[in-house]
C-alpha cells in the first residue's frame, strides 16, 4: 500500500465529497475508503467502478482528497491519472461523473471508454 502526497492522481470536487460522506454514513459496515477503479467492459473497452471499502489491498494507492480516503489499484492508476470526480444534479437525474483527460474515445451511451 502506497500513499501519494505530491502530485494528485485523482481530485474530488466539494459536492462529490459531500455526497460520498453522506453515502458512507448510511453504510452498515462504516467504510473508511472509496475505491475508484477501471475495469474491462462496455462497447469501448473500459468502464469505471466505485465502491466502499473498510481497508486497502496490497497494491492500492491511498489518496486523501477533500476529506475522502480514495483507494486506486495499480491497474487503474494509469487510466485515472488527472481525473476528477464530481457529483451532478440535473432534471435528467443525478450521480457521480468522472472527468478523465485520458479518454480518447467513448461509446454513445457514455458508460464505457478507451484510453488508447
Amino acid at each position: 500500500m502506497a500513499t501519494e502526497q505530491t502530485e494528485k492522481l485523482v481530485t474530488v470536487t466539494p459536492k462529490a465529497a459531500e455526497k460520498i460522506t453522506e453515502f458512507m454514513k448510511d453504510e452498515a459496515e462504516h467504510p473508511e475508503y472509496l475505491r475508484i477503479y477501471v475495469q474491462g467492459g462496455g462497447c469501448s473497452g473500459l468502464s469505471y467502478g466505485m465502491g466502499f471499502e473498510t481497508k486497502p489491498e496490497d497494491d492500492d494507492l491511498v489518496i486523501e482528497e477533500s476529506g475522502i480516503k480514495l483507494l486506486i489499484d495499480s491497474y487503474s492508476q494509469d487510466h485515472l491519472k488527472g481525473a476528477n470526480v464530481d457529483y451532478i444534479e440535473s432534471l435528467m437525474g443525478s450521480g457521480f461523473k468522472i472527468n478523465n483527460p485520458n479518454v480518447k474515445k467513448s461509446c454513445s451511451c457514455g458508460s464505457s471508454f478507451s484510453t488508447e
